[in-house]
């Protein structure tokens, strides 16, 4: 017994020693128990212990954000008559957009790299350490700009959230690169499993869009932190908030052909709203005006397109519900077309312009100033699409049209095209309508769709440029590490120079003094002229009849190539195949020598980082 209490005295006093080393003052009185709990379990047991508290606070800023600006538009159009909900159209949009451009400048200077690229950013790029203001930034400027209207989604915010969440918890606790970014993803898959009430679809976003190119094999903590995401959205919020669509027909094998259909057109729109995307962004940027006049053009251009589409408003997935349950009439109903004669025909028409002014809507809401996401607006305008190609089918005379589950397939094949994220629109449709029968039709259509769409891109054109960077990961998992080496870092600036017109003696003298292979040759203001080798001076060295050769510039050579030294490893990698050589010059853009780049010490640097970053 008294063994027993001296072995339990000294655990104690190796977690005091081991606790010292962070600023008691700073600890909370829950820090000190993980601290020491920590201590206590193994990396496995910890990890699992993390990703319940991460997936439970991520869930819950989740649920939070979803149910503030939930009751926000149901107080707008439920409880308000249309005539009064236009005053609201006209002014909220607006002031949702330059009410969170003012946040972003006052509150926090002008920072607002937002969305899911930023997170891949960080990973690839910063260890997977994501600033702490993020865990509530993303939180209050989406809450503002889809509160008030903004036509975009909350789930990039709420996963941009978690991820922050996941991050800066490890961070807390001094988590290795490995845990910091599994943690990372944690937190992330808690938001999206929250928002949706689908952790398997958390899981799937997490693996399809956060990790490419990082390898895994700790699932434990993404599993159980969708799980805690998923059961808190259940239990604190209502049927009429959660993401669930109960009207649904069985699978007829028989309607094979209208997804495939489906599938094609949900293909080619996901494209047309990726480019009108990026037309708005290159629009905006090419105003060159400050980021406040910004907000207000692109708040009064999105205040004037929800006026004149009221589905345009805010996320709009009660839109979507209402097509689903066959309730068109009544969101008809609630807009202008309610003037004209109703029928089929002008059912198709304002379908066809909420597919078309979406893009524009959504574009609009994030590039002027908005903080939000594409999850909603690609799931509301595939619905929508979903929608539409139904009733034109009933129109041409077609029978038995599945009308509810070509709302649901076309949810996941615009989303599918749209954020290249198959099997997260597959999972997270099939669980939201508890339609996991509906399993074949939703692969076919997000199949086609993402075949389509990386006809047209093979990577995301979200991330495109990012990739091209070389800044964030791809599934090229060894283009990802060269990517985290800089050339800067590598180059030898210590490397031997010499003059062209030094003698052969002056050359002798500097090989007998230095321990470099190579030499640069540079003029008198540092460019460089030519490269000298070992192995061509070599043959001369002993050579006690020089004449003819009176200087290095009679045996220097023009390098195979040169290296500059904003090129990224990749690159710089192929360059040193192509030429077979192993050391190459890096001159800055007037020529002037830096110094030697070796293909060895890439390489031994790439042995390391692979070391560092797979995950055993």
């Amino acid at each position: 017994m008294e063994f027993h209490n001296k072995k339990k005295y000294i655990s104690f006093l190796k977690f005091k020693r081991d606790f010292q080393k962070y600023s008691l003052e700073k600890v909370r009185s829950y820090e000190l128990v993980l601290f020491w709990l920590k201590n206590r379990l193994n990396r496995n047991q910890f990890l699992i212990l993390s990703g319940i508290l991460v997936g439970c606070t991520a869930g819950l800023a989740g649920v939070l954000l979803k149910a503030v600006v939930h009751y926000i538009h149901q107080l707008i159009i439920t409880k308000v008559h249309f005539e009064y909900q236009v005053l609201f159209y006209i002014v909220f949009p607006f002031l949702g957009i330059v009410l969170t451009t003012i946040t972003v400048l006052t509150v926090f200077k002008g920072q607002d790299r937002k969305g899911i690229g930023a997170v891949l950013y960080e990973i690839a790029q910063n260890s997977s350490i994501i600033s702490r203001v993020k865990m509530y930034s993303q939180m209050v400027q989406s809450a503002i700009t889809v509160g008030l209207g903004g036509s975009a989604g909350l789930e990039s915010p709420m996963a941009v959230t978690g991820a922050a969440i996941g991050s800066n918890y490890a961070q807390t606790y001094k988590l290795g690169y490995k845990e910091r970014t599994l943690l990372l993803a944690a937190g992330a898959t808690a938001g999206i499993a929250a928002a949706f009430n689908a952790p398997i679809a958390g899981i799937m976003f997490a693996f399809e869009i956060l990790l490419t190119g990082v390898v895994f094999s700790d699932f434990i903590p993404l599993v159980v932190a969708a799980i805690c995401g998923s059961l808190l959205s259940r239990v604190l919020l209502e049927d009429d908030v959660l993401f669930r669509f109960y009207a649904r027909q069985s699978f007829n094998y028989h309607n094979i052909l209208y997804y495939l259909i489906l599938g094609l057109v949900a293909g080619f729109y996901a494209r047309y709203f990726v480019i009108i995307s990026q037309y708005i962004e290159h629009f905006i940027k090419k105003l060159r005006l400050s980021r406040l006049r910004v907000a207000m053009l692109g708040g009064a251009a999105l205040s004037l397109l929800c006026l004149l589409l009221p589905p345009l408003f805010g996320e709009g997935y009660t839109i979507v519900k209402a097509f689903a349950d066959g309730n068109a009439q009544g969101v008809l109903h609630n807009s202008f077309f309610r003037y004209f004669e109703t029928g089929n025909w002008t059912l198709i028409i304002f379908l066809v312009l909420i597919c078309l002014l979406k893009a524009f809507a959504t574009s609009i809401t994030i590039h002027s100033g908005g903080n939000g996401g594409n999850f909603a607006p690609s799931l509301f305008a595939g619905g929508t699409l979903g929608f539409l190609f139904a009733v034109i089918c009933t129109q041409l005379g077609f029978e038995e049209v599945p009308v509810s589950n070509l709302v649901l397939a076309g949810m996941a094949g615009v989303m599918s095209g749209a954020l290249y994220a198959p099997l997260t629109a597959i999972f997270l449709i099939a669980e939201s309508s508890l339609g996991y029968d509906l399993f074949i039709p939703l692969m076919i259509v997000s199949v086609i769709s993402y075949l389509i769409a990386r006809w047209f891109s093979v990577l995301p054109p979200d991330f495109k440029a990012l990739a091209t960077q070389g800044k964030i990961f791809t599934h090229e998992h060894d283009k990802n590490l060269l990517s985290l080496l800089h050339t800067a870092d590598l180059i030898d600036k210590q490397s031997q120079i010499i003059s062209p017109h030094n003698t052969i003696t002056d050359l002798q003298e500097a090989i007998k003094n230095g321990n470099k292979n190579i030499f640069a040759v540079l003029d008198d203001v540092g460019h460089l002229t030519g490269v000298l080798t070992l192995d061509d001076i070599r043959p001369i060295l002993f050579n006690k009849d020089l004449e003819g050769i009176h200087s290095v510039q009679q045996l220097m050579k023009a390098p195979v190539a040169i290296i500059h030294p904003w090129q990224l490893l990749p690159e710089i990698i192929k360059i040193f195949d192509d030429t077979n050589a192993w050391q190459l010059p890096v001159t800055d853009e007037n020529n002037r020598f830096i110094g030697f780049i070796s293909k060895s010490v890439i390489l031994s640097s790439y042995r390391q980082l692979l070391k560092e970053y797979s995950v055993g």
